[in-house]
This record gives structure tokens, sequence and C-alpha cells, in this order.
């Protein structure tokens, strides 16, 4: 049964498509964190195993809220690694055990992730006509902001 919530076809069309890119790319930040939880060797180990775990759980809290946005649309959210591997806007860099460039890596991710929601809350709102999920992206962006953060504390 089709969405009627006020947003024509086209326009949750679009805006379907805009969500399965932030998808993808939280899908890859997730990956990518939860792959320096269990690779990361330091002498604070404990403290950044800890720290990557708490920062998965909300990307992997946000994935899902994502993907369910998508469904509220009418659309279906994209499930597979090579969909995400195509949409999304983030690198993979290579295997490192090195705090400094592994939270380097995740805050060059978060930062590309904010600047993107910052482009695509406006015209979400704007073109598509779709505020709810205008405030939803702004929502998601102002837990990129403060996970970067706290990621930025630990590169003085």
């Amino acid at each position: 049964m089709k969405a009627n919530i006020g947003i024509t076809d086209k326009n949750k069309e679009a805006v379907a498509i805009i969500l399965n890119e932030l998808l993808a790319d939280e899908h890859i930040l997730y990956i990518k964190t939860r792959n320096y939880h269990w690779n990361y060797e330091g002498s604070n180990f404990m403290e950044l195993h800890k720290f990557y775990e708490e920062q998965y759980k909300v990307l992997e809290e946000m994935v899902d809220e994502i993907a369910e946005r998508v469904r509220t649309l009418g659309h279906y959210a994209e499930g597979r690694m090579k969909d995400y591997l195509r949409l999304t806007h983030l690198q993979e860099q290579e295997y490192t055990t090195v705090q400094s460039e592994q939270l380097k890596n995740l805050l060059e991710d978060h930062e590309n992730i904010i600047v993107n929601l910052r482009k695509v809350a406006d015209k979400i709102d704007a073109v598509y006509k779709d505020a709810g999920t205008s405030e939803f992206v702004t929502g998601i962006m102002k837990q990129h902001e403060k996970m970067a953060w706290m990621i930025r504390s630990y590169l003085r």
C-alpha cells in the first residue's frame, strides 16, 4: 500500500535516494568503527575499545532509524554491501592499529557526513517539501557533530 503522507511520489523517491546514500555512509562508518574496536593496540586499549564500542552502538541505532525512515516514505532500504559501496560518499583506508590514525580516519568520515547532511537537510525541505525528513536528518547531523567532538578531544 502506498504511503499517503502529503508528499508527491516523485519527491518521496528523491528523498529515499538521499536517505539510502546516508544509510550507505552510516554502514561504512559503522564497519570502520567496529574494525577499530577489534584491532586497536596501545597502552589505553580498554579505554579506546570501550570508546569505539559506544560509538558503533550509536551508529547502529542510526542505521536502523534511517532504514525505517526510508520505509516510512514507502520505499525499500538498501541492504547489501555492494549497494553500500556503490552509494557511499566515504573511502576506506588501509588497516591501522595506531590510535591517532584511526581517530583521524573516523573524524574525517563524521565531518564528511556532517557537511553532506547540512546540504541535504535544506534541499529535502525546500525542494522536496519534506519537513519531517529534513528535521530527521538534522537530528542525525547533531549526533555526528557530538561524536566528532568526542573524537576531536582525543586529537589534541
